[in-house]
C-alpha cells in the first residue's frame, strides 16, 4: 500500500513573519506557539512525521495542524486567529446577561 504525501504547505512571506513574531512573543500560549511550530516546520517541507518527532507530538497532532491550516488559509482568515481553538459546542447558557448582572 502506498504512503500518501502530506498535503503541500506554503507560506507567504507575510504568514510567515507573523507566525515568527508570536513564537518571539513573551506572553503567548504555550499551544500556540507549539502549532506556530508545526506550521513552520510544514513550510520547510517536513512530513508529519518529522514534525511529530522534533517537537514531540503525534503525526496525527501535526497532520491536523496542518490541514487547519490549509482550511483556513483559503478563508483568509488572520494568522492568531488560524493557531487558536475552534469554538466548542456546548449546552446554551442557563442565565441571561441581565440575570448574571
Amino acid at each position: 500500500m502506498a504512503r500518501l504525501a502530506p498535503k503541500s504547505l506554503t507560506l507567504s512571506k507575510c504568514d510567515r513573519q507573523e507566525l515568527e513574531k508570536l513564537l518571539n512573543r513573551h506572553n503567548i500560549p504555550q499551544q500556540i506557539a507549539l502549532r506556530a511550530k508545526i506550521i513552520l516546520l510544514a513550510d520547510e517541507g517536513n512530513n508529519n512525521r518529522e514534525i511529530g518527532r522534533e517537537l514531540s507530538i503525534s503525526r496525527f497532532m501535526a497532520r491536523r495542524w496542518r490541514n487547519r491550516w490549509l482550511e483556513l488559509t483559503e478563508r483568509l482568515i488572520p494568522v492568531i486567529e488560524r493557531s487558536q481553538d475552534e469554538e466548542r459546542s456546548g449546552t446554551p447558557a442557563k442565565f441571561s446577561m441581565e440575570q448574571v448582572v
